[in-house]
């Protein structure tokens, strides 16, 4: 389209320049000058409405920090009809839906935003989150992953997806998703419980008492009041050494 109009606009010029000679340079200034005066015209309007865009996207990040989910997915609609190539509208306003445990509209927003910028790690992590709402378990881990395929020390998305692998019962690779977790940020608590529950879940005591004393060491007080009543821990919670752990 715009190869098209630049196209007109050469013919034009060229027939004008085919007039005497007194009248060409005139012609052709006086078109060039409307072009320029047009296009400095269309420039401000658009500035104009990518302003009042902005201000909507910003109105909405302040609602949603607030917890006004419902007005805050209003101002990203806002932004969006004035501006539709605007990821980040699209992102936060998935994360508002999501937050109104709206999934599927979630999901539709971040795909929406996704398909403007498919690098968009944000995009796919936040995906993740909305899709493991709703059990989709498998697809989560495939948000997950590429969100980790774009920014690989999104440890966040590690660890989510590591909880993922662990409701389909794929302890081992989840305890792999955890180490590659840990290997970026070392002080992670719950990954160390998320460990413990993953080796408990497959019988291995050991294993399990290490990474939930690793997590009780940086927590006390949380770790030891949720392993005591977590089912998780149930195939180790007659060893000794787990009882007086969480005592």
């Amino acid at each position: 389209m715009v190869f098209q109009r630049w196209f007109v606009a050469s013919g034009l010029i060229a027939f004008l320049a085919f007039g005497c000679s007194g009248g060409e340079n005139s012609s052709i200034a006086n078109t060039r000058q409307v072009v320029q005066e047009t296009n400095v015209t269309q420039l401000l309007i658009e500035a104009k409405a990518t302003q009042k865009a902005e201000d909507f996207f910003h109105q909405g990040n302040h609602l949603l920090d607030g917890q006004r989910y419902e007005d805050a997915i209003k101002a990203y609609d806002q932004a969006i009809a004035i501006k539709v190539e605007n990821p980040e509208a699209w992102i936060n306003r998935g994360i508002a839906l999501t937050s109104l445990q709206r999934y599927k509209d979630a999901i539709a927003s971040y795909d929406k935003a996704i398909a403007i910028q498919p690098d968009k790690y944000e995009a796919w992590y936040n995906r993740g989150i909305a899709l493991t709402s709703l059990q989709r378990y498998k697809d989560a881990i495939a948000s997950y992953e590429k969100a980790i395929a774009i920014k690989p020390d999104k440890y966040e998305a590690l660890i989510n997806q590591g909880i993922a692998l662990t409701k389909l019962h794929r302890y081992q690779d989840a305890i792999g998703s955890y180490n590659r977790a840990i290997a970026i940020k070392q002080d992670l608590h719950q990954v160390y419980y998320n460990k413990a529950c993953s080796y408990a879940l497959q019988s291995n005591v050991e294993l399990a008492i290490e990474n939930l004393d690793k997590a009780i060491q940086l927590v006390p007080d949380k770790y030891k009041k949720l392993a005591k009543t977590d089912p998780d821990f149930n195939k180790v919670r007659s060893d000794k050494r787990f009882q007086e752990l969480v005592q």
